[in-house]
């Protein structure tokens, strides 16, 4: 994630010391804030393994958080190095004696302080106080690797990021129906896929351009499963083009009957042709609670953007709410959508991070 950005990067028990000049920092900790699999950091000071020093430094980032307004204190303490004179215990009661002595306006509150002073000793002595918390969950592709159906939507990017933060590496599939959906359209899930991307080690988006499969299913299909059989038709895409470039599952922005595509019965519809396993993260969320997400994640001001992708223009105004499976394959394999798909994977566009390369 740091690219280019030299840094030196030390694994202990537990740990990862990140030694980087001041001008780095600040890209070093952005690049923290979105790394996937640490519970969180800061930034510490580093003094030698005495008694002295380390009281020192303790001082020195109690004045900090008193500077800062901070009122209460305690001193958390970690040994590794058993040859230091004084253990963890002895180390909390003699550092919160020499703050307490040296800076005025602080109290030990033990149960619920404002800030913690962390105190390790290993191979060096550490001292930090403060810290960011992280964004936790495995790191990203210790998981497998699957492929999200990326709209223009709130949904599908929070569904993206969450199965990255559960190890999974995330490779995306975009439906554009140009010119019904327009290039402004294409460019918002683009920004998406680079939004997301960001958290999930990178992002490979592909477009296929999915207009002739709609107008087949706009002229023959009957017109209120047009929002099923077209979904069937992605998920159908998508597994072709998953097992191609060796993605283990499908995952979705579904959330249960959140709309019309989305109750049970349909959700078995559109599912039925496939056999990869699909994951959909949001399937239990509802709408408030996703959009807190996107707030968090960062792509819902971007998800708002007035462009509709196909999904939306294609709706009827009456669509069929609880599809049979057996119906929907009927009607799909009626209108001989396969070579049309075809068509589609065949002249894909991918886009990675801000490079783009065409099929």
């Amino acid at each position: 994630m740091l690219g280019e950005i030299k840094v030196k990067i030390k694994i202990t028990n537990g740990r990862f010391f990140l030694e980087c000049g001041d001008e780095n920092s600040a890209v070093v900790e952005n690049c923290l804030s979105r790394l996937i699999g640490i519970s969180g950091w800061a930034r510490t000071v580093i003094c030698p393994k005495t008694q002295e020093a380390v009281f020192s430094a303790s001082v020195e980032e109690a004045r900090k958080l008193a500077n800062n307004g901070v009122k209460t204190f305690k001193i958390r303490a970690r040994r590794t190095d058993k040859a230091f004179p004084l253990d963890s215990y002895g180390l909390c009661c003699k550092a919160g004696e020499a703050v307490l002595t040296s800076v005025s306006g602080l109290k030990v509150d033990i149960h619920n302080p404002q800030d913690i002073i962390n105190i390790e000793i290993r191979e060096k002595a550490y001292v930090y106080s403060g810290g960011n918390k992280g964004l936790g969950g495995l790191p990203v592709g210790c998981a497998g690797r699957g492929l999200l159906l990326l709209s223009g939507g709130i949904d599908s990017p929070v569904a993206g990021f969450l199965m990255a933060c559960r190890g999974m590496s995330v490779d995306a599939i975009h439906f554009h129906a140009y010119p019904y959906t327009s290039l402004e359209a294409k460019q918002k899930v683009i920004r998406l896929a680079e939004i997301t991307g960001a958290f999930c080690m990178g992002i490979r988006l592909y477009v296929l351009n999915f207009t002739q499969v709609q107008q087949r299913i706009k002229e023959r299909a009957p017109n209120e499963w047009a929002t099923v059989i077209l979904r069937m038709a992605m998920m159908s895409s998508a597994e072709k083009a998953a097992l191609k470039i060796k993605c283990n599952c499908l995952i979705t922005g579904e959330s249960l009957s959140q709309v019309a595509s989305q109750t049970i019965e349909n959700l078995r519809c559109t599912e039925s042709l496939i056999k990869l396993p699909v994951l959909r993260p949001l399937i239990g969320m509802d709408k408030e609670t996703i959009i807190k997400k996107a707030k968090k994640l960062g792509t819902f001001e971007v998800s708002i953007l007035p462009y509709a992708d196909c999904c939306t223009l294609f709706s009827p105004a009456h669509p069929i709410l609880h599809g049979e499976p057996e119906s929907a394959r009927a009607i799909y394999e009626s209108l001989e959508l396969e070579p049309l798909i075809d068509d589609a994977l065949n002249g894909y566009e991918i886009f990675s991070a801000n490079q783009y390369e065409k099929k």
